[in-house]
C-alpha cells in the first residue's frame, strides 16, 4: 500500500521569477504574482507551509490600469497620530512611490494569515528596469 508522504518545510524548493509589468493591467499580473509566492503551482503546495518562491518585479513605474482609476482609486494610511490620516491618488502614489502600487495590490490577493508576511519579503519591487538580482537568473 502506498501512503502520501505529507510535505514538510525542508521538501520546499525556492525558484526565482522575473516579471515585467510593463503595459501589463494591474490586477491580472498581481494575481499571477500572489500564485507564484505562495507557490501554488507546485505538486507539493499544501496552505499551512510557506512553498512559495522568489520573485522580482520591474517596470513598476509602468504597470496600466483600466478605467478611471488613475484618478479614482485611493490608496489610504495613518500615521498613527491624531490628524495623521493621509489619503492619495493612484496617480500621486505612482508619481510618489510606484513600488508600492504593485505591493499593495499582492498583498491583498495573499491569504490573511501569519504567513503573509513571510511570503511578502521575497516580493521584490523595482520602478525601473534595473535591478540587484541578475545573478539569481543566470543558470
Amino acid at each position: 500500500m502506498i501512503q502520501t508522504k505529507a510535505t514538510s518545510i525542508n521538501d520546499v524548493q525556492r525558484k526565482w521569477h522575473l516579471v515585467d509589468v510593463n503595459d501589463q493591467v494591474l490586477g491580472r499580473i498581481a494575481t499571477v504574482i500572489a500564485h507564484k509566492l505562495m507557490g501554488k503551482s507546485k505538486p507539493y503546495f499544501v496552505r499551512n507551509l510557506d512553498c512559495g518562491d522568489y520573485v522580482v518585479v520591474t517596470n513598476a513605474a509602468f504597470v496600466k490600469v483600466t478605467g478611471n482609476k488613475e484618478e479614482q482609486k485611493n490608496y489610504y494610511r495613518h500615521s498613527g497620530y491624531p490628524g495623521g490620516f493621509r489619503k492619495e491618488t493612484l496617480k500621486e502614489l505612482r508619481a510618489r512611490k510606484p513600488e508600492d502600487i504593485i505591493k499593495h495590490a499582492v498583498k491583498g490577493m495573499l491569504p490573511q494569515n501569519k504567513l503573509r508576511d513571510r511570503m511578502m519579503t521575497r516580493l521584490f519591487v523595482f520602478a525601473g528596469v534595473e535591478h540587484k538580482y541578475g545573478d539569481k537568473f543566470k543558470n
